[in-house]
């Protein structure tokens, strides 16, 4: 692990440190704030993808953990106190189909520990850090210390046959929303976003290296320059792409039985 307390401070360019920063999204938007002049750190669970971003961009701070792992994570959290930062994105996440495989103990348990537990940890943490920071913090309002996480479109929709993906995307938006309650007196924004699907590896890997078929498909930037509007604009829960936002919307506002007959039923025939 390494200790980069002392650079840090010596830099004045904003510091962002993202969780699940080294594949995908999460490295896409270490990425663009990289070339926006930030100085970034990424927490990875892989070695072997923290081995290629030291070699392909030597100026991003990288660090192994395994998010599952409370005890590790917290000692991660610790070695990581008392840096500065001023943005923080939770984009960890795991997922499994469960429209095609039954959920097992160790999905479940991955699943459970990394889109809401391990989620819940670092939230408490970065928010006690910046609380912390926030009287000797001057900075303008570009530099406004935030919070945001990943989570889903499929969180945004309640009935009862949701899997444990969205339910946990679910808990995810309304502890974001939560934070963001609370941490209004301290100045410190919190927004979520719940985007729909991402032309990223790790869905390319989930349908046999192509995720074009899947509906209103957006590409990794597209994604990031959605999600860098809605931090600039402050939306507290960003819904994109704009067709999906709509859709979701209009099934929410459907009497809950027909929602719940209407999902129960594509779920039946997906298994």
């Amino acid at each position: 692990m390494k200790n980069i307390a002392k650079g840090i401070t010596r830099n004045h360019a904003p510091h962002i440190i993202i969780v699940g920063g080294t594949s995908g999204l999460g490295l896409a938007l270490a990425l663009n704030h990289q070339t926006l002049g930030w100085q970034v750190s990424v927490i990875g669970s892989s070695a072997a993808k923290i081995t290629d971003i030291n070699s392909q961009h030597p100026a991003i701070v990288t660090y192994v953990c395994d998010l599952t792992e409370p005890n590790q994570t917290q000692t991660l959290l610790d070695n990581l106190s008392g840096i500065p930062f001023q943005r923080l994105v939770y984009s960890a996440g795991s997922y499994t189909n469960e429209r095609i495989h039954y959920l097992n103990q160790a999905d479940s348990d991955q699943m459970l520990a990394i889109n809401l537990q391990a989620f819940e940890q670092v939230f408490r943490w970065a928010s006690s850090q910046l609380k912390q920071q926030y009287q000797s913090l001057d900075a303008s309002k570009s530099d406004r210390p935030s919070l945001i996480c990943i989570a889903s479109i499929a969180g945004t929709m309640d009935y009862p046959y949701a899997s444990l993906y969205a339910k946990s995307k679910r808990a995810m938006i309304a502890t974001a929303s939560a934070y963001r309650a609370a941490l209004i007196p301290y100045d410190i924004q919190v927004n979520c976003i719940a985007s729909g699907y991402i032309d990223t590896q790790a869905l390319r890997d989930l349908n046999d290296g192509d995720a074009s078929h899947k509906p209103f498909i957006m590409s990794t930037q597209a994604a990031v320059n959605h999600i860098m509007q809605a931090i600039d604009d402050d939306v507290e829960l960003a819904i994109f792409p704009r067709s999906m936002r709509y859709i979701t919307s209009a099934l929410n506002h459907l009497p809950k039985p027909v929602l719940n007959w209407i999902l129960r039923s594509k779920l039946d025939r997906a298994k």
